[in-house]
């Protein structure tokens, strides 16, 4: 094998300081973001904020119920501030960005008021939250603005909960059915269900959702540069105490070991009602790989050129 040329030299010299600039312009821009925002006198500081992102039925309830079960800590479950934001800019203005848009033009002339926005609605909503407790914030149908509220809070940290898209796809045919308790809680709330579609069209729809959500929060775990866990739902499913266990070390939250261990007997899947088990019911079945029992040859084919991408990097064959 040759030597390094003095082109060589060059070139790699070049791009370490290359490397190093795109660095430093990040730490800017982040200091930019934080400098920029007003932030609130009290409430929770922004480095004990914790994000669950991913997707829907990916075991968040499972995961977040743990969580809530260790001193100084409080669960924000489903306030969809990622969905607010996320949904305006990469859905309705991802063709028309410019700076008449709320979200439009440069993001540092907007992080800001994002960021400000985020901290004070922490305090006003969870005024309960004292300034050293550890928030928990539920976020997977919010997870298409993980990227934006990762960027505007980095101080904050990330747990991203990865589950085969195709074990979420039959799970959401699930809660989607008539006898659902989705549809029993649309029912109490608002007096009509949703409407039924045909499978296959909601098994593309369901797809789609999963690969954008998932996608964005992928997008935001690979750019955050605080702390964060990446967790497979089999993974936590096979081995709960374990996996909290890496969960915490790698998101550098101290945690007290028997609090722990008392949180995941508590909410293990044997300690859960009967009666709050089954089809139809929040948890359902609890069974990585179930998909082969609840969709077809061609149903799961369907979920899997959606979601290659996704299929290819967490569950390849």
């Amino acid at each position: 094998m040759r030597g390094r040329t003095e082109e060589d030299l060059q070139v790699a010299s070049l791009q370490e300081r290359l490397a190093a600039k795109e660095r430093q312009i990040a730490g800017l821009k982040r200091e930019l973001v934080q400098k920029g925002s007003t932030e609130a006198s009290r409430g929770v500081k922004p480095e004990n904020i914790v994000w669950i992102f991913g997707a829907a039925r990916t075991g968040s309830t499972w995961l977040s119920r743990m969580m809530s079960e260790l001193e100084r800590h409080a669960v924000w479950r489903e306030p969809l501030v990622g969905y607010l934001f996320g949904h305006l800019y990469y859905v309705r203005a991802s063709h028309r960005r410019g700076r008449n848009l709320v979200l439009g033009g440069k993001r540092e002339t907007w992080l800001p008021a994002v960021r400000a926005f985020l901290l004070q609605a922490t305090h006003l909503k969870r005024p309960d939250v004292e300034e050293d407790d550890y928030l928990v914030v539920k976020e997977p149908n919010g997870s298409i603005g993980a990227p934006l509220l990762m960027e505007a809070l980095p101080e904050s940290r990330m747990i991203l909960l990865v589950r085969d898209p195709r074990d979420v796809v039959a799970s959401r045919l699930d809660a989607s059915s008539e006898d659902s308790y989705m549809n029993k809680n649309l029912l109490k709330k608002l007096g009509k269900k949703n409407p039924s579609k045909h499978p296959d069209i909601a098994i593309q729809e369901f797809s789609k959702d999963f690969l954008q959500h998932m996608g964005n929060a992928k997008q935001a775990y690979d750019a955050h540069q605080g702390g964060k866990a990446l967790v497979r739902y089999e993974e936590l499913r096979a081995d709960a105490l374990g996996t909290m266990r890496r969960i915490y070390t790698e998101l550098e939250i101290p945690v007290n070991e028997r609090e722990l261990i008392r949180a995941v007997e508590k909410h293990s899947w044997e300690n859960i009602p009967e009666e709050e088990k089954g089809e139809g019911k929040v948890f359902r079945k609890a069974t990585p790989g179930g998909w082969r029992e609840d969709l077809t040859t061609e149903q799961a084919a369907m979920v899997e050129r959606i979601t290659s991408p996704l299929i290819e990097e967490f569950y390849p064959s």
